[in-house]
């Protein structure tokens, strides 16, 4: 097959390229610059679209010996990740950047371009598996399930995930540095990437500030009484706790937890540790994975944090929605997330969690 290797500049992309040659491909090398200016966004280990990461990228592609080439996507990354990222906290809701970005970016920008060019598909380093079943090609938990990346690849659907390789999520994270050790690929020991990308200094709610403005709202109790201020709703998130600044404490000294934010009245809700319970979500645009679910109730799990635990439910479709029921109640769950639903290790779906209860 021809197939476009995405190279992050890091070691996972690097090795998966390496591999898809072994295995007989035809393959060329390509790093996606997602800033017109690279020097704005996070630098060192903790970057993945930097200029140095560009140069990695170069390095390793000439240690494997594929043609290696740079796609400008700073305009789509704009548009489809910094500012849904933006839009979302305005609403009142988390988003996952990383998600966005697989989604509008990394399949399908990168794909839809790779499949105009006349290739079959993307080659990425991320760790998941796919399978070819009754089912058609499926998308599943690597192998690794401290490094499984499914829970961001969960907004691929089903033509996505046919042009998806993942050479990696057969193989543990020490191995891969050995093996890139081995093929003589200087990123062997380069440090993972991590946090936002596009916020340079690391620091979420001030870059947030700088955009959204700095509106002084109030924080209430469940009653409505005001018991604080803040300097814009958007910097927090359902479930904090601390930085709250409150001038009024509880009766008996127990913390409050933000429990709601209301971005129309730019009012941020507080309440006890055991009003943040909840046993249903409720996600839109619901992406399937595979073959789109049967009517009625189903047995599985639902995912709702990129490394978290995945919790026993029953998950169905109501009115277009993807709903599920835990077993047990979770507490904290930030409306913008993704949910996502696995049978086993396969990845049934997903949807951006709009509603809680």
């Amino acid at each position: 097959m021809k197939l476009i290797a995405a190279m992050s500049g890091g070691v996972d992309s690097a090795v998966a390229a390496a591999r898809a040659v072994e295995a007989g491909h035809e393959v060329i090398g390509v790093h996606l610059a997602l800033s017109a200016n690279p020097q704005k966004y996070r630098s060192g280990a903790r970057g993945c679209c930097t200029i140095e990461d560009s140069h990695d990228a170069r390095r390793a592609a000439d240690v494997i010996g594929i043609p290696f080439y740079i796609w400008d996507m700073a305009e789509e990354f704009h548009d489809g990740v910094v500012e849904d990222f933006l839009a979302e906290y305005a609403a009142g809701r988390t988003p996952n950047p990383c998600l966005r970005c697989n989604e509008k970016i990394k399949f399908a920008a990168v794909l839809d371009r790779a499949r105009a060019m006349g290739f079959d598909g993307v080659v990425t380093g991320h760790y998941a598996r796919t399978q070819i079943s009754e089912r058609g090609k499926t998308l599943h938990r690597a192998v690794d399930h401290s490094k499984d990346q499914s829970y961001v690849l969960s907004v691929l659907t089903v033509e996505q995930i046919a042009g998806a390789i993942f050479p990696l999520g057969d193989t543990t994270k020490i191995d891969i540095r050995k093996e890139a050790e081995a093929r003589g690929l200087a990123v062997a020991q380069k440090p993972d990437s991590h946090d936002i990308c596009f916020v340079p200094s690391g620091d979420n709610a001030g870059w947030l500030r700088d955009r959204l403005g700095s509106d002084v709202g109030a924080i209430v109790d469940q009653s409505g009484t005001k018991i604080g201020e803040h300097k814009g709703a958007y910097t927090y998130t359902i479930g904090q706790r601390k930085g709250l600044g409150l001038t009024i404490p509880t009766a008996d000294g127990s913390p409050r937890f933000v429990l709601k934010i209301e971005p129309v009245t730019n009012t941020v809700v507080v309440g006890s540790r055991e009003e943040l319970a909840i046993t249903i979500m409720r996600g839109e645009r619901p992406v399937w994975c595979g073959p789109a679910i049967a009517e009625g109730e189903h047995r599985g799990f639902v995912q709702i944090r990129a490394h978290g635990a995945a919790l026993p439910c029953t998950y169905s479709v109501e009115n277009g929605l993807l709903v599920a029921v835990l077993d047990s109640a979770l507490l904290g769950l930030a409306t913008g997330q993704a949910m996502v639903i696995y049978d086993g290790d396969r990845v049934v779906g997903s949807a951006t969690i709009c509603e809680t209860q």
